[in-house]
């Protein structure tokens, strides 16, 4: 995948199994292809993550388009609090995210990049220090904002939140992590929610 959209539903308490069931055929009538669902399990919460993938531009933005103009965004208009749709574009070394079972919990990490200069001295650093990294667990995918202030999301699946905490300590220890002089260039703004995949997800 070229492309990413990842859209956040605001849902009001109780109507998460109507958005569970809307989504994936909303996005089977449209371009793109529904990669996977996640509720927030600590962070904000009633929030649903969506993230598609998409082969070029033209097919996210015509999307967008029809997500915008439709009267049931996601098949759930009617219970929707709110909607928020982000594009994204894969830092060039990533692999395309693919479906499959990855873990029972999923880490949505952004980070503002500092201007001048913060996204490829980011990507440069990231591309570096990755590969030791995922010795101790797997990035899914890193990718650069296209909308909003300069941004990176980075997203980590583990087994379990004890998982998560043994692998971020573990490369911390080894000094694999984070990758040298990589938070130089971003802001302290930074932002972190962990998400469960919901049912029907590709990835879980």
């Amino acid at each position: 995948m070229k492309y990413y959209e990842l859209a956040t539903l605001f849902l009001p308490m109780g109507t998460a199994p109507r958005a569970v069931a809307g989504v994936p055929a909303f996005a089977a009538e449209g371009r793109g292809r529904l990669l996977g669902m996640w509720m927030a399990d600590v962070g904000r919460l009633n929030r649903m993550f969506v993230l598609r993938g998409f082969e070029d531009a033209e097919s996210l933005l015509a999307e967008r388009k029809r997500t915008h103009e439709s009267v049931s965004p996601f098949n759930c208009g009617d219970v929707l609090g709110d909607l928020s749709l982000e594009s994204y574009e894969p830092f060039p070394f990533m692999k395309p995210v693919e479906p499959g079972n990855y873990g029972g919990v999923y880490e949505f990490r952004t980070y503002p990049f500092r201007i001048g200069g913060g996204y490829p001295e980011t990507v440069a650093k990231w591309e570096a220090a990755l590969p030791a990294r995922e010795n101790f667990s797997r990035c899914l995918i890193a990718m650069r904002a296209l909308d909003g202030i300069p941004r990176f999301l980075n997203i980590w699946p583990y087994a379990d939140i004890a998982a998560r905490s043994k692998a971020r300590a573990e490369s911390v220890a080894a000094g694999v992590w984070p990758p040298k002089g990589g938070p130089d260039w971003l802001k302290s703004d930074m932002d972190s929610t962990i998400a469960v995949p919901a049912a029907g997800s590709p990835l879980a």
